[in-house]
């Protein structure tokens, strides 16, 4: 008879440091074998050059060498739809339990029911664990036990639970004697998953207490990217959130620490809210008549509406996979307010395009721009992308590198007239909602 095994399921969580559910099952009865399913049901919708899955490559080899290198061991690489490669699972090793990290996104817990179904019915246990935040569901809620639709209330709850909990990491490496002793695991190179090397490396972070303590006085400057490039990694779960929230707490300035606390209140909007994913958290908001012109749409995406700044933008996240947080607002009012395009035409693309793509920020960000979501700007607030200039970069330092053509006779002219938009926006949105 095989020997019991049982398996961790590496997902957003590729690192074997401070990793909750990889902890919990190096430390079970029975040796573990690490596994890594590149899911053709995500994949198939993927550019075949997406950065975001050359970084997810790349990690796995470097984390599969350490494990080789350092305990004779390695991690199982699969590809197909998740179901199926557990049926093969099943059928080469007798598994106890699998072990893995919670995920809260609406494609990934029906995944995980699924799988959990499956595996109970034939006698596999299914455990998971809170990993890639501190906080999760209906851990911080209001006293009568709903969630927060606003974030400076949730915020001030989540610090004073913070201080209540016993915050510790998970020191992995000390079971990594109970890994699987096998180095010959199955392995896969971009090619047999049908992808290519991207030409958008993802940027290594940078959590620093001088970029900690300066975050206020230079995050709305894009000219100056001081921003921490943290979110793909938080991500895909190359950093653990404990680790960074420990960095943040240990410095007087709470901005940044506030900025992961952002992202913990969009997940649990998602989690509570599912139909945000497609809808208006808002529902009357469904009722704006957007115009949604394609050829106007196209010019927003090159970065070609004749509007420095937001072009600066668009080009930014085109060719790098990146673009500044000041700009994202900007160029999300610019494609709803001023075209009256459909926020979730701008999500989709953006959803494309950013190497920190998450869908519970995304979204939230989108229907803030948009005041479709909760705690919104609201509808009547509309950045003038002139201004906007005068504010955040009136030297032209991002301009410059991101639009260099802007004073060139061949610059588009502005699609459109910022005080026309304007009224139109107004008139579009209040018919809407009256």
């Amino acid at each position: 008879m095989k020997k019991k095994i049982n398996i961790f399921w590496f997902r957003r969580d590729l690192r074997l440091d401070d990793n909750r559910g990889f902890y919990e099952a190096l430390k079970s009865d029975s040796s573990v074998l690490p596994v890594f399913i590149f899911d053709s049901e995500i994949l198939d919708e993927l550019p075949k050059n997406d950065s975001r899955v050359t970084f997810i490559h790349e990690t796995l080899q470097y984390i599969s060498k350490t494990l080789r290198e350092g305990y004779n061991s390695s991690i199982a690489l699969f590809h197909g739809k998740p179901k199926d490669i557990y049926k093969k699972l099943i059928e080469n090793y007798n598994i106890d339990t699998v072990y893995t990290n919670h995920d809260y996104e609406p494609y990934a817990t029906e995944r995980d029911t699924e799988i959990k179904s499956f595996l109970t019915a034939h006698n596999i246990e299914f455990k998971t664990y809170k990993d890639q935040v501190i906080f999760e569901k209906s851990e911080v809620v209001k006293k009568d036990g709903d969630p927060y639709k606003v974030y400076t209330p949730y915020m001030r709850t989540w610090k004073e639970k913070f201080k209540t909990i016993d915050f510790k990491s998970y020191q992995t490496d000390v079971y990594f004697k109970n890994l699987i002793q096998d180095i010959d695991l199955p392995n896969l190179s971009l090619a047999d998953i049908g992808f290519e090397k991207s030409n958008q490396p993802i940027a290594p972070y940078e959590v620093t207490p001088d970029l900690i303590q300066r975050y206020e006085e230079t995050r709305n400057y894009p000219a100056k990217d001081s921003t921490s490039r943290l979110g793909p990694h938080l991500r895909f779960g190359t950093v653990s959130v404990r680790k960074m929230v420990e960095k943040a707490i240990a410095e007087t300035n709470e901005i940044f620490w506030q900025e992961l606390i952002w992202r913990e209140f969009f997940m649990q909007i998602l989690w509570h809210f599912p139909h945000t994913a497609k809808a208006a958290f808002k529902p009357k908001y469904d009722r704006i008549e957007w115009r949604n012109n394609e050829n106007e749409f196209k010019q927003w995406c090159e970065g070609q509406t004749g509007y420095p700044l937001v072009d600066a933008g668009m080009r930014q996240l085109n060719e790098t996979g990146f673009m500044h947080n000041r700009i994202r607002m900007l160029v999300g009012s610019f494609l709803c307010k001023h075209l009256l395009i459909d926020w979730r035409w701008g999500e989709a693309y953006f959803a494309e395009k950013l190497h920190d793509y998450d869908m519970s920020s995304n979204i939230g960000n989108w229907q803030w721009v948009a005041g479709t979501g909760v705690d919104a700007a609201p509808y009547f607030r509309i950045f003038n992308p002139t201004s906007q200039i005068l504010k955040f970069d009136k030297n032209l330092d991002y301009i410059k590198k991101w639009a260099p053509d802007f004073q060139e006779l061949t610059y588009p002219q502005p699609m459109v007239d910022h005080k026309m938009a304007r009224e139109r926006c107004l008139a579009t949105y209040k018919s809407a909602l009256n």
